[in-house]
């Protein structure tokens, strides 16, 4: 077994909750902030995670939500830089970007219903495919590894980026998109070594937002 103190560990967070996740809208590149509920989920999480762990390193999508999240977490850490990186900026989603998905389901049918069934599949023009934001995901925390060796890192980002990036880190093939879940602030724990590589020791831990109201989106 391999020594813990050779092992660089990662948590995923999933930013708090903005007005776009309460709409019900395709969110993707659109620049919500967070919402009251949002922030003081946040909150909770960066007191759940300053009382768990020792973070080194935090970096975040430069999208707000997720910016803002990280910028609450440094400051209950005690300022961590916060370092913002495009390789984990959310999905691009062209013409849905923004929309309702009531919308998405009556003007793209079929496209809506690969969506439903297997997303992994799904390619709309002038948009990233997931599998585009599994490989720039994954590239990107490769090198944060490679770079930060036995630290512990924190990455603040989006469900299609997570979920695509956590598929790729324990190899899971398609089609998995529905079959991982990451609540708004929840954390998820990767530990990495060099003779193993990645294993996730938790998914979704959510018991700091029990006194929150929650949308499953």
């Amino acid at each position: 077994m391999a020594d813990p103190a050779e092992t660089t560990k990662i948590i995923l967070v999933r930013h708090g909750e903005c007005e776009g996740n309460v709409e019900g809208l395709f969110r993707g590149r659109s620049d919500f902030p967070l919402n009251k509920n949002g922030v003081r989920q946040a909150q909770s999480l960066a007191e759940e995670i300053a009382n768990l762990e020792r973070v080194d390193f935090i970096f975040t999508s430069p999208l707000k939500r997720s910016a803002e999240t990280a910028q609450i977490i440094s400051q209950r850490m005690g300022n961590i830089p916060v370092t913002a990186l495009q390789g984990f900026t959310n999905i691009s989603l062209g013409p849905w970007e923004g929309r309702k998905k009531k919308e998405i389901m009556q003007e793209y049918p079929e496209e809506w219903s690969l969506w439903i069934k297997s997303p992994e599949r799904l390619k709309l023009p002038n948009a990233e495919s997931i599998s585009d934001v599994q490989k720039r995901a994954f590239s990107t925390l490769e090198f944060l590894v490679q770079k930060h060796r036995e630290k512990t890192l924190l990455i603040v980002s989006h469900r299609a980026v997570l979920k695509p990036l956590i598929a790729a880190c324990i190899q899971i093939s398609d089609p998995y998109f529905w079959r991982i879940h990451v609540d708004t602030a929840s954390y998820s724990i990767i530990v990495h070594d060099e003779a193993r590589g990645y294993c996730l020791t938790l998914l979704n831990q959510t018991k700091h937002l029990e006194n929150f109201t929650s949308e499953w989106v």
